[in-house]
């Protein structure tokens, strides 16, 4: 791990307070970020992960808000760029989701997991790049998709779509942000041991699974390390010339298409 990797760096992250969220702003402090504002709706979670960026000698800032109301959404990019006066990288990473049917689907939880998931990630989006270009500000913009955008999860319509909708909008923004030289992309994980799916699953299952996951070709759920490490790197130089892209973090579960069924004797 380079200690100078990102030194100097603003960084705005959402979803901070757990999973990919707070071991990416451990990463980039460990890399030497100057500033990393964690955004999360749980202010507990906030102050837990403040103590350990702290700790590692970066300056914090926390900012407590319901991303599923697009005004939080930019009150909270407003704050962290009022505050240090630019942001160099951008993580729109926050997420929500309910496990439904397509039919029984509630018209309360698809705005709900559409505006977490997709809306939030436009107006951070949006008003960071709009911060970056103000500043003559050579920016990196970063999304946490998921390999969900790549085709179904049943139970998961919403959510699929929304992540599937983020994707395109990384494209589009990546070319249209290209004159201003600012960099758009996109990370989808595979299975991860992360919160999010010990409530899906429960920790029982959760144990089983993280002692083998067959269905993974390389054996084993993500780490969120290896998410982490997936956008310091997008965030870095050495990805200068990456924009646009959807990097694939999930063990080459999705590079299977199919495999001939064995035939019984």
């Amino acid at each position: 791990m380079d200690s100078e990797r990102h030194k100097g760096k603003i960084v705005f992250i959402t979803g901070g307070g757990s999973g990919f969220g707070r071991e990416t702003a451990l990463r980039f402090a460990q890399e030497g970020a100057e500033r990393i504002y964690i955004v999360d709706r749980r202010p507990e979670r906030l102050d837990a992960v403040a103590v350990e960026l702290r700790e590692l000698g970066t300056h914090v800032g926390t900012i407590q808000a319901e991303l599923a109301e697009l005004s939080e959404c930019d009150r909270a990019i407003g704050e962290a760029y009022a505050d240090a006066g630019r942001i160099d990288v951008a993580i729109s990473n926050a997420a929500a989701w309910t496990e439904e049917p397509f039919l029984d689907l509630k018209d309360e939880s698809w705005q709900r997991v559409i505006a977490v998931d997709l809306t939030a990630g436009f107006v951070i989006g949006q008003r960071a790049a709009r911060a970056m270009v103000e500043t003559k500000t050579l920016g990196v913009i970063l999304y946490t998709a998921s390999i969900s955008s790549l085709g179904a999860s049943p139970l998961f319509s919403h959510y699929s779509a929304a992540k599937a909708a983020l994707v395109n909008l990384v494209k589009t923004m990546a070319i249209e942000l290209a004159q201003h030289g600012i960099r758009v992309n996109a990370v989808s994980p595979g299975p991860s041991d992360t919160q999010q799916s010990v409530d899906i699953v429960g920790e029982e299952t959760m144990e089983r699974f993280r002692e083998s996951f067959p269905i993974v070709p390389l054996g084993r759920l993500g780490r969120a390390e290896d998410i982490a490490a997936a956008f310091s790197y997008l965030a870095s130089d050495d990805a200068a010339y990456v924009s646009g892209a959807n990097l694939i973090v999930d063990g080459a579960l999705t590079a299977h298409a199919y495999s001939i069924p064995e035939v019984g004797q």
